[in-house]
C-alpha cells in the first residue's frame, strides 16, 4: 500500500499543494515552521480522521477559510482508490471516494492504513490513559474499521448517560428533590453492551500486543526491562482478572455500575466503564510512567508503534509508515536502529527540519519544503 498523490485546499499552511510521490523512501526537509509536518498530517487524517498534533478540526483549516479538503490516491496492488476528505470546523466532515457523493467519512476509514511515529509518542509512556486509550483504540480501527461505529455508539451512550446522571445529582443535592432514575437501568444496559464489545476487543488486542512489544523493545535498547503490558480496567479492582468474553464482560460492567451508583450520583459523572480505562506499561514489573528514563521511555513508544505496524502487516499489506521529525528526539544509536525497522515498509515518508538527522538507511527522494511550498529535489 502506498500514496501515490497528495492534493490539499486550505489545510493549515498551504492554499493549495499537489504532490506526487511514489513507493520506498520519501523525506521533507524544512526549517520548523515551513510546513513540512503540515503534509505528512493530512496523510494521517485521512487514515484515521484524527490528528496527532491537535484535538479539534478547527486548526486544520486555513486562516480565512470555511473548510480544507485533503485528497490522496491510495494504490494497493493493482487498485487504486481516491479518497477525499472536507473538512468542516463545527460541522460534519464530509467524504468521496472515487469522486461519488453520498459518502460517509466512517466508510473510508480502512482504504488508506498510516503507522505514525512522531515526537508526541512519548505521551503513550509518560502521558494520560487517554494517550493510551486512542492508541489501542486507533489500532482497533484501523485493523477493523467496524470498530470505528463500535467507539461511536458507546460514545454517544456514554453522553446521554452522563448527562441523566449530571441532571439527577444537581436534583438531588442541590435542589434536595429525588431524581427520577427510571431510565437509569436502561442507559446502564446500553453502556454494558458496547463497553463490553469494545472492552474485548482491547483485550484482545493487547495479548497480541505483548509478545511484539518485547520483541521490537529487545531490539532497540538493552536498558531497562522486560517490558511488559498490563490492562487496567475500572470495572474491577487492580489487578483482578476480567473474562474474555462478552457477555461475561457485560456481566462484570454491570455489576460494576450498580455498585458505584451512589458515588457516580454524587459527582454526577460515569466513573465506570471502557473510558475510565488505562493501559499501564510496565519494565522489570514498574510502572514506566516515572520510573522509566527518557531514553527508555522513547525505546518503549517505538516499540508500541512498531508492534502496530507488525499488527498491520500481519493482515496481508503494509501501511504506510510516517515518520515525523522523530529522529530529532533519538541518539544515533537507536536512529540506526529505528531505520533498520522500518525501511523494508512499502512507503516511508519522513519528515525532518536538518538533513543529516536522517539516518543513511532513509536517504530516498527528497522533497524540499520552504513557507509552505514544496519542491521535489533534482
Amino acid at each position: 500500500m502506498y500514496v501515490s498523490h497528495l492534493q490539499l485546499a486550505d489545510y493549515r499552511s498551504y492554499e493549495s499543494a499537489h504532490l506526487e510521490l511514489e513507493p520506498g523512501i520519501s523525506t521533507f526537509v524544512g526549517s520548523n515552521g515551513q510546513g513540512k509536518t503540515n503534509l505528512v498530517e493530512a496523510i494521517g487524517y485521512v487514515a484515521t480522521h484524527g490528528s496527532h498534533r491537535v484535538a479539534t478540526d478547527a486548526p486544520l483549516v486555513r486562516k480565512g477559510a470555511e473548510r480544507a479538503i485533503v485528497r490522496v490516491a491510495v494504490v494497493k496492488g493493482e487498485r487504486r482508490a481516491v479518497i477525499e476528505l472536507e473538512i468542516n470546523p463545527g460541522k460534519a466532515n464530509r467524504a468521496r471516494l472515487n469522486r461519488s457523493a453520498g459518502t460517509r467519512p466512517r466508510d473510508v476509514l480502512g482504504i488508506l492504513r498510516t503507522v505514525l511515529f512522531a515526537p508526541e509518542d512519548l505521551a503513550l509512556v509518560k502521558g494520560d490513559p487517554g494517550e493510551r486509550r486512542r492508541f489501542l483504540d486507533d489500532l482497533l480501527i484501523a485493523r477493523t474499521p467496524r470498530f470505528a461505529g463500535v467507539r461511536s455508539d458507546y460514545e454517544r451512550v456514554l453522553k446521554q448517560r452522563n448527562a441523566l446522571l449530571k441532571s439527577a445529582s444537581a436534583r438531588y443535592f442541590k435542589q434536595r428533590t429525588e431524581p427520577d432514575l427510571s431510565t437509569l437501568e436502561v442507559w446502564n444496559e446500553h453502556l454494558a453492551t458496547a463497553g463490553a464489545e469494545l472492552l474485548a476487543a482491547r483485550l484482545a488486542l493487547v495479548a497480541e500486543l505483548q509478545p511484539l512489544v518485547a520483541k521490537a523493545y529487545g531490539e532497540l535498547t538493552s536498558a531497562g526491562g522486560p517490558p511488559s503490558l498490563h490492562y487496567r480496567s475500572s470495572a474491577v479492582a487492580d489487578d483482578a482478572p476480567l473474562p474474555a468474553g462478552r457477555g461475561q464482560l457485560a456481566d462484570v460492567l454491570r455489576g460494576a455500575l450498580e455498585q458505584s451508583r451512589q458515588q457516580e450520583l454524587q459527582r454526577g459523572v460515569s466513573l465506570v466503564g471502557p473510558h475510565r480505562d488505562d493501559l499501564q506499561l510496565r519494565l522489570d514489573d514498574l510502572p514506566a510512567k516515572g520510573y522509566a528514563s527518557q531514553g527508555e521511555a522513547w525505546s518503549y513508544a517505538l516499540s508500541l508503534r512498531l508492534s502496530g505496524f507488525e499488527l498491520l502487516r500481519a493482515d496481508g499489506d503494509d501501511p504506510v509508515l510516517i515518520l515525523d521529525d522523530v529522529f530529532a528526539e533519538l541518539d544515533a544509536e537507536r536512529r540506526r536502529k529505528l531505520a533498520e525497522h522500518v525501511r523494508t515498509a512499502e512507503q516511508v515518508l519522513v519528515s525532518a527540519a536538518v538533513p543529516d538527522d536522517i539516518p543513511e538507511e532513509l536517504m530516498g527522494a527528497r522533497f524540499l519544503v520552504r513557507a509552505g511550498m514544496v519542491e521535489r529535489e533534482q
